[in-house]
């Protein structure tokens, strides 16, 4: 953003009469004035920016303007913005879900209708472009000492192999001692199964039939209907279903063993969503198996999505019951089973495993689940990586395969304590999957110790981060307004301009095809470093244009005419006037980010050669999936200053 001199400042700005006399009455005040006139003046000067890099607000109408929790880039260009009830129990419950298509060229903006509270669901890029979105809420969290009425999860059994039973919400369990309790939700329980035996004489002559009936089960958060000690118990018992008779009555029953007054978590939904970028709509699909509330969602290479942890319906982190959609049936089936704590970093690997880095946002015990490592999804095995410092303080850390993706290698930045731990780190680590034996290796330190840094892939193979905070959610004002490029060529930071808008908890940052990088939310705790003022959620958008592109200028490499998509043999040509100085070409995944995890985001080389007329260029896409997994990509070239292009639109099948 430029800043234009007053004009009655003739004189450079720490100079002059009139500032002296300034300075002489009041000067603390003085020096605060010219320090930030001069910091405008600086960061406003070509010189700076192609160095630095420049920041500037994007102009949002009031009526656009919701609390960011989820972003991500779709192959028209446009970013959808979600908030669901955006961490708002009053949103919630009005039924009030928000989501916003930002369209960064002509910036403009639209409002999509919201069927669901998608507030920290999970989402993943598909094959043909669309958006999957699974999870979010279906029930805020009621923390310890405002719990009024016992609650707990309620196991529902059915007996009968006949017919499946839907109990909707707000239906009656009674307890041997005739204490009520109701449903927050609907549940539907399975038919039992049943099983026939056949059995045989000595003479090879059959016995009669046996049959074996297997209850089928079903869970549901419950609540007692009156307050009060009497509601509370750990003790195992059977609780009838009020309203259900004969048979039905027989069949179908409760199950609970602790109903207390003790924290209420969040609570997840099943449901499951393709965004259609084209008709700007949700579209419904079947939901999933289990609740999901912080769940991840992660491309595999067949274009399937694997859907890993959460909070399920009653409360609890998933116990390891993963599950994956396929987008041709548009179903779930179940996954390999594994623990982790909710938004786990899984990034998909060569070979196609996936590596988890430890790093997550939120629920789940120090103890359980955080150990970094390789999961083979086809033998259900994890094998640890060892060497990373600061194992403890890998909670709402970024991580990211670096670029190219060829290179394998995968970093962690920053991070904290467990849950609402004062503790942050500054530690960076990298690993190195290409070598025999891997393990994290120290790079370099960021400015400070951070958590919820904003990590994000650059056309020139750098990695921009910016943001985060030092304290849980800014606690005492500790949101870090500081940016940086790391170098994984030369394994080094340097430094960028500075953001002047704090992002902390609930916030996220998308690299553009235009080669800028757009920041979003914010939702710190408190709204001062005496933590005596709650804070308020940030709904400003901020865009950094990198120094590239103020080297540049104008005089950007251009690709002109070329296919949508690769040949059969994976490569791609295109028109151009600047094939001579194009000198290298890169496919990057959009992103989808929330709470710090994206792990859509790639940065694949490709293999480039020009024209023999000088007017065109041509692009080798690897046909290794599980190094380019099937869907729509940025295509950017960039120059031998690392200047990139308009990103063009590519998809791989």
């Amino acid at each position: 953003m430029h800043h234009r001199r007053p004009k009655n400042l003739r004189k450079p700005l720490l100079g002059g009469g009139a500032f002296l006399v300034l300075a002489a009455l009041n000067a603390p005040a003085a020096v605060s004035f010219a320090e930030q006139r001069y910091h405008a003046y600086k960061i406003s000067r070509p010189a700076y920016q192609r160095q630095y890099g420049s920041w500037a607000r994007v102009e949002v109408p009031a009526e656009y303007r919701v609390n960011a929790i989820h972003a991500a880039l779709l192959h028209t260009g446009k970013v959808l913005l979600i908030a669901g009830s955006g961490n708002s129990q009053k949103n919630f419950d009005a039924g009030t879900f928000d989501t916003v298509l930002w369209d960064p060229v002509a910036n403009t903006f639209k409002k999509v209708p919201t069927p669901e509270d998608f507030f920290c669901s999970g989402h993943s890029q598909l094959p043909d472009g669309r958006l999957l979105v699974a999870g979010g809420t279906a029930r805020y969290e009621i923390l310890d000492g405002e719990v009024r009425k016992a609650g707990g999860g309620m196991r529902v059994k059915n007996e009968s192999p006949d017919k499946a039973v839907t109990l909707k919400k707000g239906t009656v369990f009674r307890s041997p001692s005739g204490i009520e309790y109701v449903s927050r939700a609907d549940v539907t329980v399975p038919k039992a199964t049943r099983e026939f035996e056949v059995s045989y004489f000595g003479n090879g002559a059959m016995k009669p039939w046996k049959t074996k009936v297997t209850a089928a089960e079903a869970r549901v958060f419950v609540e007692a209907v009156e307050e009060g000690p009497q509601a509370l118990t750990t003790q195992a018992a059977q609780y009838e279903v009020v309203g259900l008779h004969g048979e039905d009555a027989d069949n179908v029953y409760g199950l609970a063993q602790k109903l207390t007054t003790e924290k209420q978590d969040f609570q997840g939904i099943r449901s499951a969503y393709e965004f259609d970028p084209k008709a700007e709509k949700y579209v419904p699909v079947d939901p999933m198996r289990d609740a999901r509330w912080y769940p991840t969602l992660v491309t595999l290479q067949d274009g399937r999505v694997l859907a890993v942890s959460g909070l399920n319906d009653v409360g609890d982190v998933v116990p390891g019951d993963n599950e994956i959609y396929d987008p041709k049936t548009r179903k779930w089936t179940k996954g390999p089973t594994r623990y982790f704590p909710t938004y786990p970093a899984l990034f998909l690997t060569r070979g196609g495993k996936l590596l988890y880095t430890g790093s997550n946002a939120g629920y789940g015990p120090a103890d359980k689940g955080r150990e970094p490592g390789l999961w083979d999804l086809e033998k259900n095995t994890f094998t640890g990586l060892g060497g990373l410092t600061d194992p403890d303080q890998l909670e709402t850390s970024a991580s990211l395969l670096l670029p190219p993706a060829q290179d394998q290698k995968v970093m962690v930045l920053g991070g904290g304590g467990v849950g609402e731990s004062e503790k942050s780190t500054a530690r960076t680590s990298v690993v190195d999957l290409s070598k025999d034996s891997p393990v994290f290796t120290d790079g370099p330190d960021l400015p400070q110790g951070t958590r919820y840094l904003s990590s994000v892939l650059m056309p020139d193979d750098t990695v921009f981060t910016s943001g985060g905070s030092g304290d849980y959610r800014g606690r005492g004002g500790s949101d870090v307004l500081k940016a940086q490029f790391y170098d994984p060529g030369t394994n080094a930071f340097t430094e960028a301009a500075e953001p002047t808008v704090g992002r902390n908890y609930h916030s996220e940052a998308l690299l553009l095809p235009d080669g800028r990088v757009a920041t979003f939310g914010s939702d710190p705790l408190y709204g001062d470093r005496d933590n005596t003022k709650l804070g308020t959620f940030e709904r400003r958008v901020e865009v950094f244009t990198p120094p590239a592109l103020h080297r540049g200028g104008a005089n950007r490499p251009v690709l002109g005419n070329g296919p949508a998509e690769p040949g059969a043999d994976g490569r791609a040509t295109f028109a151009t006037e600047d094939a001579g100085r194009i000198a290298a070409a890169r496919l990057m995944r959009p992103g989808a980010v929330t709470h710090t995890t994206d792990v859509e985001q790639r940065s694949v080389a490709l293999e480039l050669t020009r024209g023999r007329d000088g007017r065109s260029v041509t692009v080798d896409v690897p046909d290794d999936r599980t190094l380019v997994p099937p869907g729509w990509y940025m295509l950017f070239v960039t120059d031998g200053d690392g200047v990139p292009s308009v990103a063009r639109w590519i998809r791989v099948k």
